[in-house]
């Protein structure tokens, strides 16, 4: 198997605070335009786009936001100090803490919700960029987020415009002539985080580059990054060990119950 080129990634300097109605393929065509290649693909922290699709609203409190943004609380859990951490599904599909809701860099009393659409963002940057450039380039928007069972956050595809998700594997061999059966790696996701590592989350450059992926970069109608999201129905960990038990505890109380109403009903 010939060897891949080698994967290059860089932050874009030039980007400027965004506000609300800031143009992100002027201001990314601007900043990025001469380096640009085809074959490239853009990574794009999600707060500048929710800055400049004016995702601000107004929230005293941040827990308001967050319960306004929830579809289904999956976790939570109370600390000592009185705090408190909710792992939740949004209305994107997206399983995190607090909902995506930012209160960080924000004007005072407000918050930062996620873009309505990320993926359809991402084909409003992918298809711009395409018309004033004259390349094909893909585009990814991402958000940091926790991972279940392990310390830390990283970067995710949350949004995608004209790029593969998925590299699919199923039913190529390995290197030993093995058929791989269920090998799917979510390259979005991938490239999300390896953007991070080049972006910061301190230095403001909210915009990078990954060069030698060209084979990931194709129409604009590609399915979004919300084809990550697994349906509730094939997701094996859909709750918290203390809600499931609580679940399980309450489905069993309730049988009992029933048994006993059915005995009482049936008499001796």
């Amino acid at each position: 198997m010939p060897l891949r080129p080698p994967l290059t990634v860089w932050p874009l300097d030039g980007i400027p605070e965004i506000t609300a109605g800031t143009d992100l393929v002027d201001v990314i065509a601007r900043a990025g335009g001469s380096e640009l290649a085809g074959g490239d693909i853009l990574v794009v922290t999600s707060k500048i786009v929710s800055k400049a699709e004016d995702r601000f609203v107004v929230a005293d409190d941040r827990e308001d936001a967050i319960t306004a943004e929830t579809v289904r609380v999956v976790a939570s859990r109370t600390f000592p100090n009185g705090a408190t951490t909710r792992i939740v599904e949004n209305r994107l599909g997206v399983v995190s803490a607090a909902a995506g809701v930012d209160a960080s860099n924000t004007p005072e009393g407000t918050v930062l919700l996620l873009p309505v659409d990320p993926d359809a963002s991402a084909r409003a940057i992918a298809a711009g960029l395409r018309e004033r450039l004259g390349i094909e380039v893909g585009v990814i928007v991402s958000d940091t987020l926790g991972r279940a069972w392990r310390e830390g956050q990283t970067d995710h595809a949350i949004g995608a415009g004209g790029v593969h998700v998925f590299e699919d594997l199923r039913g190529a061999t390995d290197a030993e002539g093995r058929p791989l059966v269920v090998t799917m790696p979510c390259v979005a996701d991938e490239l999300a985080a390896a953007t991070d590592l080049v972006k910061g989350k301190a230095a403001r450059l909210p915009v990078a580059v990954v060069r030698g992926r060209a084979d990931l970069v194709g129409p604009l109608d590609l399915p979004g990054a919300r084809s990550i999201v697994r349906p509730l129905e094939r997701d094996m960990f859909r709750l918290g060990a203390d809600e499931a038990y609580a679940e399980g505890f309450a489905a069993g109380e309730a049988s009992a119950r029933d048994a006993v109403a059915d005995a009482f009903q049936s008499g001796p």
